[in-house]
């Protein structure tokens, strides 16, 4: 008998959207038993999804598997390619565990929970193929098709000015995303083969001129999403007015996507151009770092400075990334799995606190910590590992992406100097600003008088294993980052040798520019022969 192949990732990626088309056919209009369905449906799709990489898949290969092509529109050209490897199939989990705990976080949702829960079923499905593509056109379809249920998710059932944000939301990243189609087009239709298969596309010889380009749009499509200042503008505002289960998907995955379209597409696809840009993108790295930390430290809206503190710590993924060491690159994807761990336990908790407190200020608090001892203890667990504390997960990373940056032998040692100065300032204000909304949230003051009641005020079971489910990795990842370190190893180690294989060939330095590429404090490069053209 021939052995079946299962198509493990189409049917991974599949079942949540086909279960969220039976939902409008559902007669519970108070949404009770939708809310279950949602839940069982996003529940068997995380465990699907493990059994499948735990027994399929080979994490002693960088190679794609469990690959899948079908041809889907041949007259465009579009086929529905997927396949996982150590830089996507990590992501994936990520997204299952959080959509999973975010449907058991939206539990309580009673305004229209048909379209709720089909738009947070249609998002799951959309952000695992993002991850899974492998093709650029289904790529971008699942790309623009994650942006429409958040749209819908806080334009109604955000906040005051959910409208707003919304609008801001959609004409940010919609308009943005247009760079991806322009440039997949532009490589797709180069040469004499049209093809949009990524792994394709990589074995082609573009012209330098050709990859620049590229290289820009795609930047310019991920810098919004990651996001990177300037373009960072949309965050704070759908952050602050999206509800917590939206907030922990929009903070714990969608921002990843910018690092993993800025890795998978700018890197692995076009090496030579990201040797031209990679200066751009530490210094860019390290604005976010800084910028990101006093702009948090300036907020009192609690949402707000939550949302300032991804901007931060999203900085340094581009510094990872653009460090031209394996260390580096391996930081950084497990800098995306850290903070989407801890961002979405802090956005969750802070959704928990809002909601017995019904106000997002800061000074309108306070005290809150004899009234909510469980909440105080697993919020301040949670900003530890927000701050990089030993032992947690958020240590490990920033400090691999720090090792990755210092050991690289392509820049300066005056521009690594600087570089890891400025980043430094931004961890110093980290800690100050987290334990000031500790101290401010929980100890502080409160104008208000809050009648709590003992039974009603403090954490239920629901929120305690919501909160643990993501506390128990950034600790398990913080005391042995190799449970998480060797699904991607090989696959980063793979991505920084083919990043420094399209390095240029040095042919004038001066004696103390040694083994430095970028190498004067102008950021200037020495002369060089581009045998890349």
């Amino acid at each position: 008998m021939a052995n079946i192949q299962i198509p493990w990732l189409t049917a991974i990626i599949l079942l949540p959207l086909c279960a969220a088309f039976a939902i409008p056919f559902m007669s519970d209009k108070e949404g009770r038993s939708v809310r279950w369905y949602a839940l069982g449906i996003g529940l068997a799709d995380l465990v699907l999804m493990s059994y499948a990489f735990w027994y399929q898949y080979d994490i002693n290969s960088s190679e794609l598997q469990l690959i899948e092509t079908y041809s889907w529109v041949p007259q465009l050209g579009l086929n529905w390619s997927v396949g996982v490897d150590g830089l996507s199939m990590p992501l994936i989990v990520l997204s299952g565990l959080i959509s999973t705990l975010a449907l058991l976080a939206s539990m309580k949702v009673e305004r229209k929970p048909k379209l709720f829960y089909f738009l947070m079923l249609l998002l799951y499905s959309a952000q695992i193929g993002v991850f899974a593509a492998q093709d650029l056109l289904l790529f971008f379809l699942m790309w623009e098709l994650e942006l429409v249920p958040v749209y819908i998710l806080i334009s109604i059932w955000g906040g005051p000015k959910r409208l707003y944000a919304a609008t801001k939301f959609i004409l940010y990243t919609a308009l943005a995303s247009i760079f991806i189609l322009v440039a997949a087009l532009g490589l797709a239709f180069y040469g004499d083969t049209v093809t949009f298969n990524m792994t394709e596309l990589g074995m082609k010889q573009f012209p330098l001129a050709l990859e620049v380009l590229a290289y820009a749009g795609f930047l310019i499509a991920f810098a919004v999403k990651l996001p990177i200042f300037p373009l960072h503008t949309w965050l704070p505002d759908a952050h602050s007015e999206a509800s917590a289960p939206v907030s922990m998907i929009l903070a714990g995955v969608l921002l990843k996507m910018g690092g993993y379209g800025l890795i998978r597409l700018n890197i692995e696809m076009l090496p030579h151009a990201h040797v031209k840009f990679a200066p751009l993108l530490v210094i860019l790295g390290v604005i976010n770092i800084v910028y990101g930390a006093f702009a948090a430290f300036g907020q009192t809206n609690l949402k707000r400075r939550l949302a300032s503190s991804s901007i931060s710590h999203m900085g340094f993924v581009l510094v990872g990334i653009a460090s031209f060491t394996s260390i580096g690159m391996n930081g950084a994807v497990l800098q995306m799995l850290s903070h989407g761990l801890i961002a979405a336990a802090l956005f969750f908790l802070c959704g928990s606190t809002y909601e017995r407190t019904h106000t997002l200020m800061m000074d309108e608090m306070g005290g809150l910590a004899k009234a909510m001892p469980k909440i105080f203890a697993l919020f301040t667990a949670a900003s530890m590992a927000s701050l990089a504390l030993p032992g947690m997960s958020g240590f490990v990373s920033e400090l691999t992406v720090f090792l990755g940056a210092v050991q690289s032998d392509v820049y300066s040692s005056s521009f690594k100097m600087m570089v890891t100065l400025l980043a430094a300032v931004g961890l110093i204000v980290t800690p100050i600003y987290l334990l000031s909304t500790l101290r401010v949230v929980f100890y502080g003051k409160n104008e208000t008088e809050f009648k709590f009641d003992k039974f009603q005020a403090d954490a239920k079971p629901r929120e305690i294993f919501v909160t643990a489910c993501l506390l128990i990795p950034i600790i398990a990842i913080g005391l042995y980052p190799k449970l998480a370190t060797t699904t991607y190893d090989l696959k980063t180690t793979q991505v920084a040798s083919r990043v420094r294989a399209a390095l240029p060939v040095i042919v004038e330095q001066q004696p103390t520019q040694k083994n430095s590429y970028f190498s004067s404090t102008a950021f200037s490069a020495p002369k060089v022969i581009d045998t890349n053209g």
